[in-house]
């Protein structure tokens, strides 16, 4: 019955080979239920409110383990789904301090459904093609800078530099310019770890980082006299196995954004979201299908409407669930290298993250020390886009710099985007080539310069 509904034999594989792919996958992207909740949980709304790390860690691995069976049933492809990196950190650095939680997950929810819309209209592949590539690779290559300097700073390795201290130089190294303490150590040996096991493509390098340092700072932390780890303290629980809390399930306020905020800023907030789901979904999904040898003749994704529909509805799932959206996986890629071909594998993958449900207290006790590393590390996974950019064409290249340069200098990934698209119109109106712009990107950037100068514009209106 499986082999039949799955085409098993039919793809090449076998039983066995699903279920080694399932795993593979499962390990190799289960750092998320650690790195999820701590950088969602690290962030505070506008009104100072944070979310529980216990109910994040559930809604995580619920998110997954639901959406990544759907995908198998329905899709029937080896592509597993989570919480996406870099998505969350918009939720967390960018929306959240602008709204309180409920709106910035109802804004997730939001994008999900403008995703759903656009896929069945068939406007999904039109917005594809008016943002051109290069600018697509700089938008993942500032986000992985963007995530790695998040990482630096939650481990204490980079530190703001107080205005007291009159200096124009706003971050150091460490606390006071030196590194010093057993946790600074811990990240180090880490970030050490975590880059070595890649180097030598070791399969789950990512979570073998953080299990083991992990392991270590528990050591650490019990025999040496440690004021502050930060957010959470490596000390083993008192039970390793809970009942799952699912508080934060529902928790999500569908349009309580424009009630905090302006409605520029609502629009752009929620089309930052939608392409960053956007184009890292349809880059997976044409990645592994291809590594899997599952392109038609004409180089189509089989059942490329109906899997970039769940891929849709999985956002509108961890917007309901507070657990950020949620998006096709790249690391299911480990899953194919052990052979799988069909959605079976994604069982087993859902089935592991429905496990870690009740694995709750595990898994809150990773400091981020220990995760940390792993930030750094996906910045430099998604740093090697950076060579796709031609780099010798100036309306390509400076476009390109800006929105990898602003993301982490401004700390926002908004205006990142924003910087690129403007610098994009620009060079090519310069150039006399205007006309090489689609539509769709002249509206972009209207309103990101409406977005950039919302303050005179509010003034010249007299809106405050």
């Amino acid at each position: 019955m499986f082999d039949r509904y799955f085409r098993i034999s039919e793809r090449g594989s076998t039983l066995g080979r699903e279920i080694r792919g399932g795993l593979a996958t499962f390990f190799t992207m289960a750092y998320i239920l650690v790195l999820n909740p701590i950088i969602l949980g690290s962030a505070e709304d506008k009104f100072g409110h944070r979310l529980d790390t216990v109910q994040l860690t559930t809604a995580t691995a619920l998110v997954a383990a639901v959406m990544t069976v759907v995908m198998g049933i329905g899709g029937n492809l080896p592509l597993a789904l989570a919480a996406g990196l870099g998505l969350n950190a918009v939720v967390a650095f960018q929306i959240a301090p602008l709204m309180s939680w409920d709106d910035a997950m109802g804004l997730i929810v939001v994008e999900g459904l403008l995703i759903c819309v656009l896929v069945v209209t068939g406007l999904r592949e039109a917005v594809m093609r008016a943002i051109p590539q290069p600018l697509k690779q700089a938008i993942s290559v500032g986000i992985g800078l963007f995530i790695a300097f998040i990482g630096f700073v939650d481990a204490g390795f980079v530190s703001r530099i107080p205005d007291a201290a009159n200096t124009t130089v706003p971050v150091q190294l460490g606390g006071s310019g030196t590194l010093t303490g057993w946790p600074i150590l811990v990240f180090c040996l880490g970030v050490l770890l975590t880059v070595g096991l890649l180097a030598r493509k070791v399969k789950g390098a990512i979570l073998i980082s953080i299990v083991t340092m992990t392991l270590v700072a528990i050591v650490i932390n019990s025999v040496a006299d440690i004021k502050s780890w930060g957010l959470t303290t490596p000390e083993w629980p008192d039970k390793v196995v809970d009942t799952p809390d699912f508080g934060l399930l529902g928790h999500f306020s569908l349009f309580g954004a424009f009630g905090q905020t302006s409605a520029i800023t609502v629009v752009l907030l929620v089309f930052t979201l939608i392409l960053s789901d956007f184009f890292d979904t349809m880059g997976t999904v044409v990645g592994i299908t291809a590594e899997a040898g599952l392109l038609d003749e004409e180089g189509k994704v089989p059942h490329l409407g109906r899997v970039l529909l769940i891929d849709g509805a999985a956002a509108v799932a961890g917007g309901a669930a507070s657990a950020s959206s949620a998006t096709s996986y790249i690391e299911s890629a480990a899953g194919v290298g052990e052979g799988a071909r069909t959605g079976f594998a994604n069982l087993v993958t859902g089935g592991l993250f429905g496990l870690a449900l009740f694995l709750t207290p595990l898994l809150t006790i990773v400091p981020l020390q220990a995760a940390a590393p792993a930030l750094v590390a996906v910045g430099f996974l998604m740093m090697t886009q950076v060579k796709h950019i031609d780099w010798d064409r100036y309306d390509i290249a400076v476009p390109a710099f800006l929105t990898i340069a602003v993301m982490p200098f401004t700390y926002s990934i908004t205006n990142g985007i924003g910087a690129g698209f403007l610098a994009y119109v620009v060079i090519k109106t310069v150039l006399g080539r205007a006309r090489e712009v689609h539509w769709l990107l002249w509206a972009a950037s209207a309103l990101f310069l409406v977005y950039f100068a919302i303050d005179p514009i509010e003034q010249v209106l007299g809106v405050k």
